[in-house]
């Protein structure tokens, strides 16, 4: 079965947004990393992530728009990103197996291609230039928002 991973990374690569997955793989690394990958549909108004949650999963955006947000103490909750086709989120699963830092919901139908952390180690052992890569660039995005939420004085834990 062949999959089709045009728009995929078409949309990756042509994110304009300061966090963008700047991965820099060309269409034969992109052909070797969708086996990892699964594809998911997430209707408007579904949950993607639950803030403390501990699965390990990061997720790259092929279509459709996220929020992501957090909740406080008190009731009610704090939007911290609208998430475009081409983003990538959850991406803190690579680095550990702590709990979710935020929630993240879909605001529109979406496409959705899920690398989880066992798929994530498989690939790592069996193409480890593809997974440090894949590790450098969700490290990039990791950092530019983690500099961000700093910046707007939103705690990271």
């Amino acid at each position: 079965m062949t999959v089709d991973i045009s728009e995929l990374t078409q949309a990756v690569q042509t994110l304009n947004a300061e966090d963008a997955f700047g991965a820099r793989l060309g269409a034969d690394q992109w052909r070797a990393l969708m086996p990892y990958l699964t594809r998911h549909e997430i209707r408007s108004g579904e949950m993607l992530i639950r803030q403390g949650d501990r699965e390990r999963t990061m997720y790259l955006l092929e279509q459709g728009s996220l929020q992501v947000f957090v909740n406080r103490g008190t009731p009610g909750s704090h939007r911290i990103a609208i998430l475009r086709a081409g983003s990538i989120v959850g991406e803190p699963a690579l680095f550990g197996d702590g709990p979710r830092m935020a929630n993240v919901e879909a605001m529109s139908n979406c496409v959705v291609w899920a690398l989880r952390g066992p798929r994530f180690e498989e690939l790592a052992a069996r193409q480890p230039s593809l997974a440090l890569e894949v590790l450098r660039a969700a490290g990039g995005v990791l950092a530019v928002r983690m500099r961000a939420n700093m910046e707007r004085s939103i705690p990271v834990t």
